[in-house]
């Protein structure tokens, strides 16, 4: 199927072909009126590049060095909820493919197959953490990343409150027209639904269940994700952890500042995907201001709309690090599961050379804002 895509929007195409309605709606949609959603593909879109020839670019080298590890390309998989449930294991083939290509993966905590498990399948990844109420599971799962030699740790903190997601509204329930979204995906079906099994949320099946449904996990959710989260929850999260801590969710300057006299070894500049706060500026728009408090003080990572390497060269000109991708990996993962995936980061890799050839660069620290019109 991989063979159809040739970008990251044939991808969504072939995801949303094969997968259940209310699952494509759940990694498609964002908040309200889905504005920001909007915003940052656009925004990324609008960001013009100089052009430059006669340059030698016959040897273009993507590497970077980020937390001490050598990586193939400033590029990462960023978490995703409830992965697994878009092919057979899903975060398991994604962490496959992300180790064939030297890349990080964060594993979310709402994932469908369990830290241990992805651990188990190759590559330890990084692993993303949400505040619950229950600060001895959060406890817990920190001890595991550590157990397991997880890479960094990755704490999400826009997230006191789910975000007003109307299209997950719309297509929330189960019943008659639930079993029908599936039984219109037969080899969804037979992949996850059947092969797939046991399906459950990996990581918090302590506290929710082996065979917590979709909808009742929600409503968890809204229960048990903690509003109160400060600044002293992450100095007590330092305390807890002694790698890289990454602070995800940071759109302000200040908070940025924040994040650094907190102890965090870096941050992501993310506004959750538009999943959260609509009418937000993209991270595109937000990342300079960032880049310019924070200076060379930690590293800067950012997700938010990116569609293909050409997106990866205009953020990391506008002042970051490094990049994750979101749903340009789910989209491959959905269509395809690994192979698909596999295929995006070869893609991204190959659009890479292309824009940075054609600015005239040669390597990743040669894509700052001297590249920008």
């Amino acid at each position: 199927m991989s063979r159809k895509a040739v970008n990251v929007t044939d991808y969504r195409a072939l995801a949303e072909a094969r997968l259940p309605h209310f699952l494509f709606e759940y990694i498609d949609g964002g908040s309200y009126d889905e504005v920001t959603l909007r915003r940052n593909v656009e925004d990324l879109q609008d960001i013009a590049l100089r052009q430059r020839v006669l340059r030698d670019v016959s040897a273009i080298d993507l590497t970077t060095s980020l937390f001490g590890q050598e990586w193939a390309m400033p590029v990462g998989l960023g978490p995703v909820g409830l992965a697994g449930l878009y092919a057979r294991r899903g975060e398991v083939q994604a962490a496959r493919a992300a180790a064939a290509a030297n890349v990080p993966q964060i594993l979310s905590t709402v994932s469908a197959c369990s830290l241990r498990e992805v651990a188990a399948s190759g590559r330890v990844p990084w692993f993303q953490l949400y505040f619950i109420k229950d600060r001895a599971f959060v406890a817990d799962m920190v001890a595991t990343a550590r157990e397991l030699g997880c890479g960094a740790l990755v704490l999400t903190v826009d997230l006191p409150v789910p975000g007003s997601r109307y299209r997950d509204a719309r297509v929330a329930g189960g019943g008659l027209g639930r079993m029908m979204q599936l039984m219109a995906r037969p080899h969804w079906l037979w992949d996850v639904g059947i092969r797939g099994r046991p399906i459950s949320f990996g990581n918090l099946e302590p506290v929710v269940g082996k065979r917590a449904p979709l909808a009742d996990f929600q409503k968890w959710v809204h229960s048990n994700f903690d509003p109160s989260v400060s600044w002293k929850d992450v100095e007590w999260l330092r305390k807890q952890w002694n790698g890289p801590l990454i602070i995800k969710g940071i759109l302000d300057p200040d908070d940025a500042l924040e994040a650094a006299k907190s102890g965090a070894d870096g941050i992501v500049v993310s506004n959750h995907g538009g999943r959260q706060l609509d009418g937000v500026l993209s991270s595109a728009r937000a990342l300079p201001a960032i880049a310019d408090a924070l200076g060379s003080r930690m590293p800067i990572l950012v997700d938010g709309g990116l569609r293909s390497g050409l997106d990866i060269v205009r953020m990391l000109a506008l002042g970051a690090d490094f990049v994750l991708l979101g749903r340009a990996w789910a989209y491959a993962l959905g269509a395809a599961g690994g192979q698909g995936v596999a295929h995006v980061l070869e893609l991204i890799a190959a659009e890479m050379r292309v824009a940075m050839s054609l600015t005239g660069c040669t390597g990743i620290k040669d894509l700052d804002r001297s590249i920008l019109a």
